[in-house]
């Protein structure tokens, strides 16, 4: 039995330690299938007016209308698409009350040359309904703006102050306009990871390795004492 001690301790410990870390990943696959249709509910929710403070933590996806004009200023952000490299157009908007925010009015197709990207046509009278979001694609690693003004993530602090608006971004889903100059790409959870499924899978997957590689040490210890 002395033989079969130390084996058998790390063996079962080890497995023990495995598996608990797959069960911490199925606990944390709920907690985020949580959050995801907490999200999801807030991006379909009904439509308010426009925040008189919007607040990041607060109205993260709130689903609102605004009404007024395009006045022909926007930015270009050049980001990845599951359809292939785009650019965000994102451009000011003044509304009917007196404020000037900015509307991300969707992707171009990069292949285009980017003075057609940059085609944001002055437009007054326009109902745009989307949701407030601070995308959070900025970080040490992000370059800079390059000399054609363009942006490699949405940073909205900076676009606000080149485009002289407040830092509030509408992700539109839709406007009454009748040639829209970019695709529509509204707010999703199709970008936030949850990969605790698979994770849990690994982790409960080596869980049983190691318990089948200790079973076949205490094998091959009984053999050599037969």
């Amino acid at each position: 039995m002395r033989r079969y001690l130390i084996p058998m301790i790390i063996g079962l410990s080890g497995t023990l330690v495995l598996a608990s870390f797959g069960v911490w990943q199925v606990q944390r696959l709920a907690w985020k299938e949580g959050i995801l249709a907490e999200i999801e509910g807030r991006i379909a929710g009904p439509l308010v007016a426009l925040p008189a403070v919007p607040e990041l933590d607060q109205h993260r996806f709130l689903p609102v209308e605004v009404m007024g004009d395009f006045d022909g200023t926007d930015v270009p952000v050049f980001l990845s698409h599951s359809g292939g490299p785009i650019y965000r157009l994102i451009a000011a908007f003044q509304t009917d009350d007196g404020r000037r925010i900015m509307v991300d009015r969707g992707g171009i197709s990069a292949a285009q040359p980017l003075d057609d990207a940059r085609r944001t046509a002055a437009m007054s009278g326009v109902t745009v309904t989307g949701n407030l979001h601070w995308p959070d694609e900025v970080d040490s690693w992000t370059p800079e703006r390059d000399a054609n003004g363009v942006y490699y993530g949405r940073d909205v602090l900076e676009m606000a102050d080149e485009l002289a608006t407040e830092p509030v971004l509408v992700i539109l889903r839709e406007a009454s306009e009748n040639t829209p100059p970019a695709t529509p790409l509204p707010v999703t959870t199709t970008g936030i990871p949850n990969n605790h499924l698979g994770y849990a899978v690994q982790w409960f997957g080596l869980a049983i390795v190691w318990a089948g590689m200790t079973l076949a040490l205490l094998w091959r210890i009984r053999k050599r004492t037969v």
